[in-house]
């Protein structure tokens, strides 16, 4: 029993060094034009989440987070902090689990910080950590496919993304958020 357990803790771990490899090689260049991409897809998705955007102190995007995962599993993603529609810096998250989990997926993931306190707090913080540091209300969409508004009295708001759309149920409690050069 202890052998298989160590196989899957190298295997999941495999694959996610595998996807954060081939992640940590992108550029500003790349991470700024798959976060146009993720941004461009969030406002044809989610109804009044252009306005949000643009209200809030500043948006951070991750493109892709990558899950994977063989009993033992990981995330990892690199994106970029956008105030007034700039990059200001670029961040990767990590977070790591254990339970039931088989493959690999991606995800888009949005945080926004609707005031400069939120946004100020994340800045000092040398490894943000999500439940820790700060809390992300993750926001569900009304009827029609538009924001719910109930949700945006919180400072520091999160949307999750797969292919199809918005996602639920999900959290982003335990992932670590730390700035990287590029």
């Amino acid at each position: 029993m202890p052998k298989m357990l160590a196989l899957n803790v190298v295997l999941a771990l495999a694959l996610l060094v595998g996807a954060a490899r081939d992640a940590s090689a992108a550029s500003g260049y790349e991470i700024d034009t798959d976060v146009d991409a993720a941004l461009h897809r969030f406002y044809r998705t989610v109804g009044g989440s252009r306005e949000l955007v643009r209200d809030a102190a500043a948006v951070l995007v991750f493109p892709s987070v990558v899950k994977a995962g063989m009993g033992f599993g990981g995330e990892y993603g690199e994106g970029a902090l956008r105030r007034h529609g700039r990059t200001e810096a670029y961040y990767n998250t990590v977070s790591a689990s254990v339970g039931f989990q088989l493959g690999v997926q991606a995800r888009t993931v949005i945080i926004l910080f609707m005031t400069e306190e939120a946004l100020g707090s994340f800045r000092r913080k040398h490894g943000w950590k999500v439940g820790v540091d700060g809390s992300v209300a993750l926001v569900t969409v009304g009827v029609g496919g538009s924001v719910d508004t109930n949700q945006i009295t919180k400072p520091v708001i999160g949307f999750i993304l797969d292919q199809k759309g918005l996602m639920y149920n999900l959290t982003l409690e335990g992932s670590k958020i730390s700035r990287i050069d590029r």
